[in-house]
Order: structure tokens, then C-alpha cells, then sequence
């Protein structure tokens, strides 16, 4: 019998997935993951890596009489994650913490832990995405769910990890049907919140980042295309591509985020017809499996759960270039998704618009 380790993350979701591996017979391993460094936990609310979070997944593992580690992540956590996200944000990126964690944290140091010290087959998560495996072939698809659909924060993941996933609640018909099931099985965890979207933040990112790059705040002009400035800001740290609100200009229009220049501390605003683009190019490219073609159709996904938008990808050695249909609002540091149907080709950073 193969095992499968399941990363529990004290939520309703990921114990879920555990109750369902083990109702099918499945030998089920339960680990959590410490995220959040021992002493630290008021700052980080919900998060699922605090003792909190470790001590629910601990008493659901319990309930289901599922052996259960947990395991020190925290420094892999701050290094790939909080750090990330802070520089980020300091350079006028807009970056989504989940991606960095699924890559960094769950898909590339968990699942290679438990594959070589615990001898693990598999790694199943909470996530609602779906896999499915046709053959040697192992394909990413959105969930049952569609108001529920992880899958954009899953596109980092190749053949060998898609190859060792279960994504158990990704077959649920909603998020109803995975509360009843932790109901049946007697959960502690059966009526428990859901977490934050930033979970290591417990009030504004921008407190947040300040406390860490003081430097990402000091005030800056804001300038038109031409040069003209009609204002300031509160530091770039404040300003992300696109943002029309607290932008320290009145000039009676609306008027956006065009490009934050990192070098003078400036921030360009235009028009909407001036910031958005049709053409972005993207960084730290990736694909669930082998890239479709140099130059291939996609239906793009810009933001968490959002609007599939018509494109063509053109595939380079050093990233791709995303050529929209129609021209969208789309910063820098966010993650792009390509999808076929329901199957997710791959994706990856937007680095830059080119007007």
C-alpha cells in the first residue's frame, strides 16, 4: 500500500482531504508544517504555520487516528516568502505570497522531505484544484468548484510533483459538501474560518513592509509622461502598477499608476487608455508539462480568481511574451496562469508592460 503524507494545515480543508484518503484505505500520514518562528505568533493571525493552527491539525490527525509530525519550515518560510514578498513590494511589484509558498515551501521542500525521510509515494493537500493522471501524463485542471478554484496558485508545478499529488477536496462540489464531510467524520475543524489571503499579516501590508524596508517609504514625485509633476507621494512602497486611489495627485481626472521609477523615487500616472497594455512581458516561466509550442493560444488569468482573458504566448529561452486580446491593468510581480479549457498550461511573473 502506497502512503501518502498530507499537509495539514489546521483548516477544514486540508483535514478534509486527510479523512478522505483514509476512508478509502488509503495509508495516511498527517504533517504540519511550523511556518511562523516559535514567539512570533501575534503578528501573524490564522496563519496556518502558528502553534494554533499545528495544535488544530494535531487534534484532527487525532480524530481520525492518522499518525501525525510536525516540521520546522519557518526559516525556508521568512527566506522565500515574507522576504520575498517584502522586496517586492519595496521595488513596486505586486506579489502573491501563495505562489511563493506552493513553490518554496510545500512543493519543493515538503514534498522532498517527506519523499526522502519519511517514504512517502504521494503528498496530498487541501487545495481545490484537481489532478488527473493519464498514464505517464499527469495534467493540472481547475476544481469542481469554480468559486472555490486554487488552480492559478498551483501552475509552478511540473511532471514530478503533479506525478505525487492528491488534491482530494478539488472533487467537491463546494465548499457546503467539504463541511459536512468534516461534520461526518466529527472534526474539530468542521466549522473553522477560512484563513486570510495574506495569512503572516495581521493588519496592513504596507505596516507590514514598512517595519521591514523603511527606505520603500520615503516620498517621491509624481509625474506625468511628460515629465510635468503634478504631486507626491508617500513612498514607493505605498504605490503598486495600476492603483488609482492614494496616489497624492488631484488633478480633477482619474488618473493611474503608469511605472514606478525605483532609481528617482518617481511615480508616472496616466490615463486608464495610458496605463493599460496588451503586451506584458513575462519572467520565471514554467509549464505543467512540455510547452505547447514557441507561440501558442491561451485563455490568461491575471489575478486570483479572475476573468479569463484571450491571448497568445510567445515561448523565448529567457521567459515569454503575453499578447492580450484587449488591453488590462496588470502590475508587475503579479503571476499570470495560462489555461486550456479547465487544464492549466503553465504561467509565470509579469515582469513589464511594453506600450
Amino acid at each position: 500500500m502506497s502512503r501518502v503524507f498530507v499537509a495539514m494545515s489546521g483548516g477544514v480543508d486540508s483535514s478534509v482531504a486527510a479523512a478522505l484518503l483514509a476512508e478509502r484505505g488509503e495509508d495516511v500520514v498527517g504533517v504540519w508544517m511550523r511556518l511562523v518562528p516559535a514567539g512570533h505568533d501575534a503578528g501573524a493571525p490564522r496563519c496556518c504555520g502558528t502553534d494554533e493552527a499545528g495544535e488544530d491539525a494535531r487534534r484532527a490527525a487525532g480524530v481520525l487516528g492518522i499518525p501525525f509530525y510536525a516540521l520546522d519550515y519557518a526559516d525556508v518560510f521568512g527566506r522565500s516568502v515574507v522576504d520575498r514578498f517584502v522586496r517586492s513590494y519595496a521595488a513596486g511589484e505586486t506579489p502573491n505570497p501563495c505562489v511563493a509558498c506552493n513553490r518554496h515551501v510545500k512543493f519543493e521542500a515538503l514534498l522532498r522531505d517527506v519523499v526522502a525521510k519519511f517514504g512517502a509515494d504521494r503528498l496530498a493537500t487541501g487545495h481545490y484544484a484537481r489532478v488527473a493522471h493519464d498514464g505517464a501524463r499527469h495534467r493540472l485542471l481547475r476544481a469542481a468548484d469554480a468559486a472555490k478554484d486554487q488552480s492559478y496558485a498551483l501552475y509552478m508545478l511540473g511532471q514530478r510533483e503533479l506525478a505525487r499529488l492528491a488534491l482530494p477536496v478539488g472533487e467537491l462540489a463546494d465548499k457546503a459538501e467539504t463541511r459536512r464531510i468534516a461534520a461526518r467524520f466529527g472534526l474539530p475543524t468542521a466549522a473553522k474560518p477560512d484563513s486570510m489571503d495574506v495569512c503572516f499579516i495581521g493588519g496592513d501590508y504596507r505596516d507590514f513592509v514598512r517595519a521591514r524596508a523603511p527606505e520603500a517609504f520615503r516620498p517621491g514625485p509624481v509625474e506625468r509622461a511628460d515629465g510635468t509633476v503634478v504631486g507626491a507621494h508617500a513612498g514607493i512602497g505605498t504605490l503598486t502598477v495600476g492603483q488609482r486611489s492614494g496616489v497624492g495627485v488631484a488633478t480633477g481626472e482619474r488618473v493611474y499608476v503608469l511605472r514606478l521609477d525605483l532609481d528617482r523615487r518617481a511615480a508616472v500616472v496616466g490615463t486608464r487608455e495610458e496605463v493599460a497594455a496588451t503586451t506584458y512581458e513575462v519572467r520565471d516561466v514554467s509549464f505543467t508539462g512540455s510547452a505547447p509550442d514557441e507561440r501558442f493560444r491561451t485563455e490568461a488569468v491575471l489575478r486570483y480568481r479572475g476573468t479569463p482573458l484571450g491571448g497568445w504566448v510567445d515561448v523565448r529561452a529567457d521567459g515569454a511574451t503575453l499578447e492580450l486580446d484587449a488591453p488590462a491593468l496588470v502590475a508587475p510581480g503579479q503571476a499570470v496562469v495560462w489555461y486550456d479549457g479547465d487544464e492549466v498550461v503553465g504561467g509565470g511573473t509579469i515582469a513589464r508592460p511594453r506600450h
